[in-house]
């Protein structure tokens, strides 16, 4: 049985503004999926950008206006957006608090691609032991 600690896993600037904290990906075992929370400040967020898989974003403080394609709306805590695969999407802090937030991706690896990039990115790949 593995257990991962979350208070242990790093803190990591994602971009100005944005602080990731990977809980469970390729990195630490996981197979199917990688959740990890985020820490935004105002005005910030993430540009529009897409996944291989299906991406769930949920609200745990503050408040996010999101989108998929062409589709806006501000989220609160306690509430998801489901993003399905293939599909632009992206968030942005619309309040004055900081925003946090928690990302499931049906991955255990990052991998995105972001408008006006022709590479995708990726994060968190399986640690070599």
């Amino acid at each position: 049985m593995k257990v991962v600690s979350h208070t242990n896993q790093p803190c990591e600037r994602w971009r100005a503004g944005v602080e990731t904290r990977m809980h469970v990906s390729a990195g630490n075992g996981a197979a199917q999926l990688c959740i990890f929370e985020q820490w935004v400040e105002p005005a910030v967020g993430a540009p529009t950008h897409w996944h291989p898989v299906e991406e769930v974003l949920t609200v745990i403080a503050g408040k996010a206006e999101m989108w998929i394609d062409e589709d806006r709306g501000v989220l609160t805590p306690g509430q998801s957006l489901v993003v399905p695969a293939h599909r632009k999407h992206g968030f942005r802090n619309v309040g004055s608090e900081m925003l946090h937030i928690q990302a499931v991706l049906a991955s255990p690896i990052f991998e995105a691609t972001f408008d006006g990039s022709p590479e995708m990115v990726r994060r968190w790949l399986p640690t070599i032991v």
